[in-house]
């Protein structure tokens, strides 16, 4: 007699509330990933060891300089150490956070059944919608979550119909927390900026400015899981972005990998979690931190989180070190490439394929960002010259961009 094969079922949600006690072998992370994971509510009260850093921002804009700088140093020290920090008074009112929250979770609530009519199609390439991941690993490990995701600025490239029609006010609130975080993230890529010794509104243009920066949102829903320590909610990874703005339904989970060990978050109140994503630590040459952190489940609490990631346009920007952040004793840390070539890096380890053609790029763009560096020196001296050479510049990151042009796109959240 052949036993009947039941199938898993396709959301991790609908597979939770199964009353499994055992976690399929899919989930199950290999032993090296599962260092470090225990209580997580145990963990998030430890008051030993470091602590992610809280800043509070009520001084960002303050007309005293001295107060001012001091926020904004607080600031940049949290960038360079960590990566990855609390905001408080961060100016978001508490009621627009809470409506928000609501309006997500009151979407995650709704039957599995009423959410598939959101879903997805990742093997066609349509990401945005209700999802679950699907491994794109080596060993073929899936994360212990669903997720809803969509573009949520600017207006002109969201698409409503697939925003979720229940709640009713879920549109309005995600919209006009997206603002308010679009026009939170201008303020701390002025710090950032200032920061690096460049004008306040470099790195904002660097990555898109308000036409081409692209804010794309994901709520991820971690359901309760009967063996924690063998899963993983979302795997270790640092963020593609320039900025990731996240809240939570403060139910621990996040942890982060500082200096040798996973550091568990503790969940700050009226708090915005900001991390610096690889952009700007690729823009910065490395001075701003991207952390390597992961999300880890429990048994006890269902965990919600929102992730705003502020992210480059795909094709039109090369992202590489700014000339004002490289020297010869600083060289170029990180080969010139689209953001898409960076995803796909990331994603599929590309470079294996393309090392030749890149590090032939790398090598001349080092040579040019040097020679650029020389050039801001001298600039008042022979702005004639400077112009000449930016303009060859012009040409060679056009030139760059060609050779890297074969490597695909993958958007992956």
């Amino acid at each position: 007699m052949v036993s009947e094969v039941v199938p898993t079922p396709s959301r991790v949600e609908s597979l939770a509330k199964s009353g499994i006690q055992v976690i399929p072998k899919e989930y199950v992370r290999p032993q090296e990933e599962l260092n470090g994971i225990g209580n997580i509510f145990e963990e998030e009260k430890k008051e030993e060891g470091p602590q992610v850093p809280t800043i509070n921002l009520k001084e960002i804009d303050s007309e005293d300089k001295e107060i001012r700088e001091k926020c904004h140093q607080e600031l940049k020290r949290a960038a360079m150490e960590w990566g990855v920090m609390h905001l408080v008074n961060h100016g978001i009112s508490d009621e627009l956070i809470d409506h928000v929250k609501v309006a997500g979770g009151t979407f995650f609530d709704l039957p599995v059944e009423e959410k598939e009519k959101y879903a997805n199609d990742q093997p066609s390439g349509n990401v945005q919608g209700y999802g679950s991941k699907l491994a794109n690993n080596g060993c073929g490990q899936l994360e212990w979550e669903d997720y809803f995701f969509h573009c949520v600025f600017p207006e002109d490239k969201r698409d409503l119909a697939i925003w979720p029609k229940t709640p009713a006010d879920y549109i309005l609130a995600t919209s006009e927390y997206a603002k308010q975080i679009r026009n939170l993230a201008t303020k701390i890529f002025a710090v950032l900026s200032i920061g690096l010794g460049l004008e306040e509104g470099r790195l904002e243009k660097e990555v898109g400015g308000m036409e081409d920066l692209m804010l794309q949102m994901k709520i991820n829903y971690y359901p309760k899981c009967p063996q924690p320590e063998l899963a993983l909610g979302v795997e270790a990874h640092t963020d593609v972005s320039a900025l990731t703005f996240i809240l939570h339904n403060m139910v621990p989970g996040l942890q982060l990998f500082y200096e040798g060990n996973w550091v568990t978050a503790k969940c700050v109140p009226n708090s915005i979690i900001m991390h610096i994503g690889d952009t700007v630590e690729i823009l910065s040459n490395g001075k701003y931190k991207s952390i390597l952190h992961r999300g880890v489940v429990n048994k006890e609490k269902v965990r919600i989180s929102w992730a705003i990631f502020c992210e480059p346009p795909k094709e039109k920007i090369i992202l590489k070190p700014l000339p004002e952040t490289v020297n010869e004793a600083e060289p170029p840390r990180f080969p010139p490439r689209t953001f898409a070539q960076h995803m796909a890096h990331k994603l599929f380890k590309k470079d294996d394929q393309d090392s030749t053609a890149e590090q032939k790029a790398f090598k001349k763009d080092d040579q040019d960002v040097v020679a650029e560096r020389k050039v801001l020196r001298d600039d008042k001296q022979d702005a004639a010259a400077e112009h000449k050479i930016f303009k060859k510049d012009d040409q060679d990151v056009v030139a760059e961009h060609k050779v890297l042009k074969d490597v695909p796109a993958e958007e992956s959240k």
